[in-house]
């Protein structure tokens, strides 16, 4: 019995030192940086998915305060309504389009044209980069009504000098008026925009060696041959973040037309954010409004991906 006992003795004291062997080979789990970030974890939390949640779960729900007897629980009914009734919904989704795509191709044209001119050496050139994303600074609701005062019918400049230069006969109503105030708000926006590709095409270009443009000259090729070989290759990750955050951005763009059109005259500037505005805003229609909000969530998110995906960013050729 001794012996056994001894051997037991011996084989559970190898067991306890192996186990304390192994554990002193287990990497520790530090917790400090995790306590660290824990307070900005739970402020993304509470300022993000919490509202995000919130948004879907009244999509599902009839609720405006305005008639709360109506308010409950109704399930698809709001996504039934918007898909199979509502025109102004597919209405206010080509505005969406048309404003999206215009806005970010003209933009991109002209913020790269910038950024071009800006990155040649020539005399105050650090003054006319400062000068060039002033509007970027400036908030949307400054803009809006800048260039609301700019387009008013009575006493707006662009009235004053087109008919100081001949080109109008008398005072027009850009924004009242259903064939102009589409590309009234356009151009605001333009305006708006296009310093964001300039600042962000101007950093892309200053990581091009310049040794790539003194071989291609060496080489015979011209100012064009290099835009296309060698600048454009080397802009295009810089391209392709930089419209992809423009679109969604615009996409969700609602300060500018609210303050300067407010969708209107008769929805002609009502884009799907806008809608949702006048909606959960101005309706209180909350529950409609979030279930159009998810609406806009799926389809920036299958955009995106889609985007990014056959753009092929961060890959080679």
């Amino acid at each position: 019995m001794s012996a056994n006992t001894t051997y037991t003795d011996k084989l559970s004291t190898s067991q306890t030192n192996r186990t304390s062997r192994d554990r002193m080979k287990r990497p520790r789990t530090h917790w400090l940086p995790y306590i660290l970030i824990a307070p900005a974890v739970l402020l993304i939390m509470s300022f993000l998915f919490y509202p995000m949640a919130n948004v879907f779960y009244y999509s599902f729900q009839n609720f405006n305060p305005a008639k709360p007897y109506y308010n409950g629980f109704i399930g698809l009914d709001n996504f039934k309504a918007i898909f199979s009734q509502d025109e102004l919904f597919y209405s206010s989704l080509l505005i969406s389009f048309k404003w999206v795509s215009i806005e970010v191709i003209f933009q991109l044209i002209f913020g790269l044209l910038i950024a071009l001119l800006l990155s040649q050496a020539f005399a105050f050139r650090g003054l006319f980069r400062s000068i060039s994303i002033m509007p970027w600074a400036v908030s949307g609701v400054i803009t809006s009504t800048m260039w609301s005062l700019l387009f008013n019918e009575h006493m707006g400049l662009i009235n004053s000098l087109l008919i100081k230069f001949g080109f109008i006969e008398k005072n027009f109503a850009w924004l009242a008026d259903l064939k102009t105030v589409f590309p009234a708000v356009i151009i605001t926006e333009l305006w708006r925009g296009i310093p964001f590709f300039a600042i962000t095409m101007l950093a892309a270009l200053q990581t091009i060696p310049q040794d790539l443009y003194e071989s291609a000259r060496v080489d015979g090729a011209g100012r064009w041959k290099s835009f296309i070989h060698i600048t454009l290759p080397f802009l295009k990750n810089s391209i392709i973040l930089s419209t992809l955050l423009r679109a969604v951005w615009e996409f969700n763009n609602v300060d500018l037309l609210f303050t300067m059109t407010g969708g209107g005259p008769a929805n002609t500037t009502t884009t799907l954010t806008m809608y949702v505005a006048n909606q959960a805003i101005i309706s209180q229609n909350f529950g409609y409004g979030s279930a159009l909000t998810v609406i806009s969530f799926i389809i920036l998110l299958i955009f995106a991906m889609g985007y990014l995906r056959l753009s092929r960013f961060g890959k080679e050729g």
